[in-house]
């Protein structure tokens, strides 16, 4: 058993034999005492102490006496600090972990708890190709599914591509305008790239012909209506929902480019669905709920025949879920989507991926969902995330200062290239090892770069800095696995009793209690859906195993223990990089 549940059961024991107090497990407190204090582990006593009406330290004080004497061979030493028990892990207690764990590549991974929950990531426009911030999106909606399966859930990833819409219309009509018929095979350009190309054309044309409207004496908001391209847009999408063959076909011609070129990026990066769904099949089906919600009094109806909710008791206002004429809005098509999803899968969270831009509509759309009394709403949850940034500021897709996916991860393999190289440790790589790994090293560093920040928080991506070596990088911790593969590789794991017991030195000791962390950080991580805590945890364990490293030899330790200690501690560091990388859909490799 891993430490902390037999810390807390050990707690819980002393607490009901001597206090006859019985408390659930779950709310004893356990956490890494911090580095300032002598100790391992940290017990929280406050809450404690005030249900047994005792001073925290005086119950420190018996609690610690009372867990040593009872777990010899679990304690060796306490201390207290104000309301902080800090415990003090025998060396029997570690080496005994360390002997039933350093071979289990599956540690800290949880058994199947029958919950299902559905995270909907990605979720592209086709009217353009993926970019910098849809990698943010993807990578961190990929590793919060894959920290929910980690602790024993059924995952269901899922994707809606926006494919229909006024933006899609602009590339459409650009494209008819612009093209004289090229196409991506007639042009060799990659076809989500291709149509993307037509979505800046357009807005570069609009520019042109508002300009001139504003010219002529024209108000800009009314140039900006009013320009025969942009009619000429709202035009092909009427054109579409009336279902005109001509604007279907060209729709789907075009989408088929983009979907193409998605695909091999989705699979350049790692990324993938078990369902997507499609705007275009999906924006009417809350047309049906806006009846329920009306027959239940929960919408209203203004004179223009719109119909709306009114949440200012809640906090928020008025919001409209169809337009006058019947048409649906966003949040028509999403109350509908909910429910179609729950009649799918009968997941017991549905989590959305989506920038903290969209914050409003998510309070708007689970609310509206938790009034119509819909089985899907208490389980939707918005996990926001902060935009990604240049250094040169935000990114405008109409601008054309998007940095496209398939570029930033080119630049990254060459930088990557570039690092290797200049330690000359591939001479004897043959060339599709040589470009294998930079693939590795690049897409690695991308990924961790971008996921070692907590989600909420807004980032500025710096291509050079996410590759370092030696730094908060995913590359050092690739490069830490590395050097611990070619030590197994020269060293062979032979037999170690339990018995033969030396005194563990602080790194050895620290290394393997840090390992012993990792099942607590996958918890924690998937209850925050945080995969920054795990690209944290990965780069500390790194940090404490190349001081390892440096400090005490492995081939040549001061006896046969010594190097078998040490090689365990080796292979059970492998496993857990490995998985936590693993989590961050990061490969990790043999040799670099």
């Amino acid at each position: 058993m891993e430490l902390v549940p037999r810390i807390k059961q050990a707690v819980q024991a002393v607490l009901d034999q001597r206090y006859q107090y019985r408390t659930d497990i779950n709310e004893i407190l356990v956490n890494e005492t911090k580095p300032e204090f002598s100790g391992d582990y940290t017990v929280v006593l406050f809450s404690i102490s005030k249900i047994l009406k005792t001073n925290p330290v005086i119950l420190g004080k018996e609690l610690g006496t009372a867990l040593l004497d009872a777990n010899r061979n679990l304690f060796s030493d306490y201390n207290v600090i104000k309301g902080f028990l800090n415990l003090v892990i025998s060396e029997k207690a570690i080496l005994d972990f360390l002997h039933d764990q350093y071979d289990n590549a599956g540690f800290g991974i949880m058994a199947p708890n029958r919950n299902r929950v559905m995270v909907e990531y990605s979720s592209p426009n086709t009217n353009k190709p993926l970019h910098l911030g849809h990698l943010r999106n993807n990578f961190l909606g990929w590793s919060v599914a894959a920290l929910y399966r980690a602790n024993g859930y059924e995952i269901v990833k899922t994707c809606i591509a926006n494919d229909r819409g006024i933006h899609i219309c602009k590339s459409m009509l650009a494209w008819k305008l612009f093209a004289n018929g090229a196409t991506p095979e007639s042009t060799g350009i990659k076809g989500d790239h291709f149509v993307g190309d037509y979505y800046v054309m357009f807005g570069n044309e609009l520019k042109k012909q508002v300009a001139a409207l504003i010219a002529e004496g024209m108000p800009k908001e009314l140039a900006e209506k009013d320009a025969p391209l942009m009619k000429a847009a709202q035009q092909m999408l009427v054109d579409w929902e009336a279902g005109d063959p001509e604007t279907i076909a060209l729709w789907k011609k075009m989408n088929s480019w983009v979907y193409a070129g998605f695909d091999i990026t989705y699979k350049r990066i790692g990324s993938d669905f078990d369902k997507i769904y499609y705007e275009s099949e999906t924006y009417l089906l809350g047309k049906e709920l806006v009846e329920t919600g009306l027959l239940k009094n929960v919408f209203y109806k203004k004179d223009d025949g719109s119909v709306w909710i009114d949440l200012r008791a809640d906090g928020l206002d008025e919001k409209i879920v169809q337009r006058s004429d019947g048409t649906a809005v966003y949040m028509t098509q999403d109350i509908g989507l909910a429910v179609r999803k729950y009649e799918q899968y009968h997941m017991d969270r549905s989590v959305y991926v989506v920038a903290d831009e969209q914050n409003y509509h998510f309070k708007v759309l689970k609310l509206i969902c938790q009034k119509l009394q819909l089985p899907s709403a208490e389980g939707i949850f918005h996990l926001s995330y902060g935009l990604v940034e240049l250094p040169s500021g935000r990114m405008k897709t109409r601008e054309g200062t998007v940095v496209d996916a398939d570029d930033i991860i080119d630049e990254m393999n060459k930088i990557a290239e570039q690092h290797t190289g200049e330690l000359g440790k591939v001479d004897d790589f043959t060339p599709e090892e040589r470009t294998a790994l930079y693939d590795t090293i690049g897409l690695g560093a991308l990924k961790f770069f971008l996921l070692r920040v907590d989600p909420k928080k807004r980032m500025i991506f710096n291509p050079d800095e996410s590759i370092d070596f030696h730094g908060f990088t995913g590359p050092f911790i690739q490069y830490t696995h590395a050097r611990i593969k070619s030590i197994l590789r020269k060293e062979t794991i032979g037999v170690f009793g339990r018995d033969a017991f030396q005194p563990l030195l602080p790194l050895e000791k620290e290394l393997i209690v840090a390992l012993e962390r990792y099942s607590p950080v996958l918890q924690t991580a998937c209850q925050e859906m945080n995969p920054s805590l795990v690209a944290n945890y990965a780069f500390g364990l790194a940090k404490i195993f190349n001081s390892f490293y440096v400090e005490h030899s492995v081939g040549r330790a001061e006896s046969e223990d010594k190097k078998q200690l040490r090689l365990r501690i080796c292979q059970f560091t492998a496993h857990v990089l490995k998985s936590a990388m693993g989590i961050l859909g990061i490969r990790v490799p043999e040799r670099m």
